[in-house]
C-alpha cells in the first residue's frame, strides 16, 4: 500500500523472509510457526533474526534466538556425542567444518565424550 507522495523505504542487508519474520515479531510478539521451513532453512532463518534483533536492539528477540541456537547446539553435541559411530561423524565434511568454524564447540563435543567415558 503506498500513500501518494510517500517515498518507498529500502531495508539494506535484510532477506525478505527475514522481514516479514522480523514484522511478525514486532506486531505479535513472538515468533510466527516456522514449521515449513527445513532443519537447515529455520537454522539460518533464526541466526539471521538474532543478527536482526542485534542490529536494532530488539532484546526479547534477541534473547528468543539464542536460546533456539543454544538449544540446538546442545542437541547435536548430544547427537555426537551418544553416536555409536562417533567414528562416522568426525569423518564427515559437516564436523570438519564445525572444527574451522566453532572450534569451541567441537572441544564440548570432546570434553563431553571424555566424561561420559570416564562415569
Amino acid at each position: 500500500m503506498r500513500e501518494a507522495g510517500i517515498d518507498l523505504f529500502v531495508i539494506q542487508d535484510m532477506l525478505p523472509d527475514v522481514f516479514r519474520t522480523f514484522l511478525y515479531f514486532i506486531y505479535n510478539d513472538s515468533l510466527p510457526p516456522l514449521d515449513d521451513l527445513e532443519a537447515d532453512n529455520y537454522d539460518e532463518m533464526i541466526r539471521h533474526l538474532l543478527v536482526v534483533a542485534d542490529r536494532y536492539a530488539m532484546e526479547r528477540l534477541k534473547l528468543m534466538c539464542q536460546s533456539i541456537l543454544c538449544g540446538l547446539k546442545d542437541a547435536c553435541i548430544e547427537f555426537i556425542t551418544s553416536s555409536t559411530s562417533m567414528d562416522a561423524v568426525v569423518a564427515t565434511q559437516g564436523y570438519k567444518n564445525l572444527k574451522r568454524t566453532s572450534p569451541s564447540v567441537a572441544f564440548e563435543v570432546l570434553e563431553k565424550k571424555r566424561r561420559i567415558h570416564k562415569d
